[in-house]
């Protein structure tokens, strides 16, 4: 039975290239080094004084940074490649998080974080683009799923490193700390994995064909909505479940981050073995659809009125494998269908739909719950879950009728 388990891992993470492990290894490397957003708020208000709103304005920044870089990294990709624009991006962030080391006053901080924001977002467009060009169609799927593998390893150390540095050391060491692995980072793709000139597009002539634009592209642009909305929902996970679980089932801190880390560690251990399993499936809609009525089942749990840990445990066991029917497929999906010209520019677009999810899902949840109840918010939320499942349903047959057509 144990050497079965270890064939279906050495299966699940074969196949793949080089290039895309290391890709996948710069992401885990900056990740774990991104200690900074979950203490950002913490530190602000601790260290320096500053207050609840003046810390959720830098938040904001933030927030409005990631979008923006998500769009600029799209952009510079498809003009530049994918190379440079990593490259930069972990330079350019290191730059900014040594500044961060020394600022005290608001509105410097304020513009700081945004512009490190800004510029370690272009990171990610750039990545996925990279992550396309190194896989085949046929483990694609995989690729995307190693890449979330790293990222969840990475954001499972972070967090944990964090506490540790801020606890011994102090805030201002964990920018430092975020710094060298942004440089560990970039030495790497540098060193490892060195500059190719397929990485740059072509220049286009009046001759060359272009495809259509991701702004033009309305099937693709409905699909970029319903992943936002999706990601707001499952975003709930990290947004206003905690704190429903310790104001009204009572849970204790030590309690809600075991179950938490459990869905990291889900992550971890099954999705690749998940997606090796079905990566042969190119129904992307039709994983991404169910992926979203495991959402509506969870909020359901969530509201049942069985509030005890066996609950709590299926919403995470739900909400993980909702993860891995959905997410992986929708990358495949965003990343397939341009030409490679425009890959850039809709990976930029999948990128601030995540990117609108990390504003709206803690502000529009806590606004709800605040103003009515927590059973209101989740009961909104399966009902949302259910009009996006059938909604990705619905443009998997639309595409479908404009093949046969």
């Amino acid at each position: 039975m144990l050497h079965r388990i270890i064939d279906i891992y050495k299966d699940s993470f074969s196949g793949l290239s080089r290039s895309v492990w290391l890709l996948s290894l710069i992401m885990l490397i900056n990740r774990a080094g991104a200690m900074v957003l979950p203490f950002m708020s913490l530190y602000l208000t601790t260290d320096l004084g500053f207050s609840l709103t003046a810390a959720g304005w830098v938040m904001g920044a933030y927030g409005l940074g990631s979008i923006s870089g998500a769009y600029l990294g799209g952009y510079l990709t498809d003009k530049f490649g994918y190379y440079h624009i990593q490259l930069y991006s972990l330079l350019f962030s290191s730059i900014i998080l040594l500044l961060l080391v020394f600022l005290t006053d608001y509105m410097a901080i304020l513009i700081s974080v945004f512009c490190f924001s800004l510029i370690t977002d272009t990171l990610r467009p750039a990545n996925s683009v990279a992550i396309a060009a190194y896989s085949t169609p046929e483990n694609r799927t995989r690729s995307f799923s190693l890449m979330r593998f790293a990222i969840n390893l990475g954001f499972s150390i972070g967090p944990a490193m964090g506490g540790i540095v801020a606890g011994t050391l102090g805030f201002r060491w964990i920018f430092l700390i975020d710094a060298i692995t942004c440089l560990m980072a970039a030495y790497i793709l540098f060193r490892y994995l060195p500059f190719n000139k397929a990485s740059v597009p072509e220049k286009k002539t009046k001759t060359t064909t272009v495809g259509l634009s991701a702004y033009k592209d309305k099937d693709y642009l409905l699909f970029i909505f319903l992943v936002s909305l999706y990601a707001i929902a499952f975003f709930q996970l990290f947004t206003s479940v905690p704190v429903y679980w310790e104001r009204e089932w009572v849970f204790s801190e030590s309690k809600i981050g075991f179950l938490l880390a459990l869905n990291g560690l889900i992550i971890v251990i099954l999705e690749m073995p998940f997606i090796r399993s079905l990566e042969h499936i190119q129904r992307h809609m039709v994983m991404i659809s169910f992926g979203c009525v495991l959402l509506i089942v969870s909020f359901i749990a969530l509201i049942a009125g069985w509030m005890s840990t066996i609950p709590a445990l299926i919403f995470i066991v739900l909400m993980s494998f909702s993860e891995m029917f959905a997410m992986p497929f929708m990358t495949n999906y965003a990343v397939s269908r341009p030409t490679e010209d425009r890959r850039g520019q809709y990976m930029a677009l999948y990128a601030m739909a995540y990117g609108v999810a990390h504003i709206v899902a803690p502000m529009g949840s806590m606004l709800v719950a605040d103003h009515f109840s927590f059973y209101t918010l989740y009961l909104i939320l399966a009902g949302l879950s259910l009009i996006v499942a059938v909604s990705f349903y619905s443009l998997r047959m639309k595409m479908v009728r404009q093949v046969v057509l």
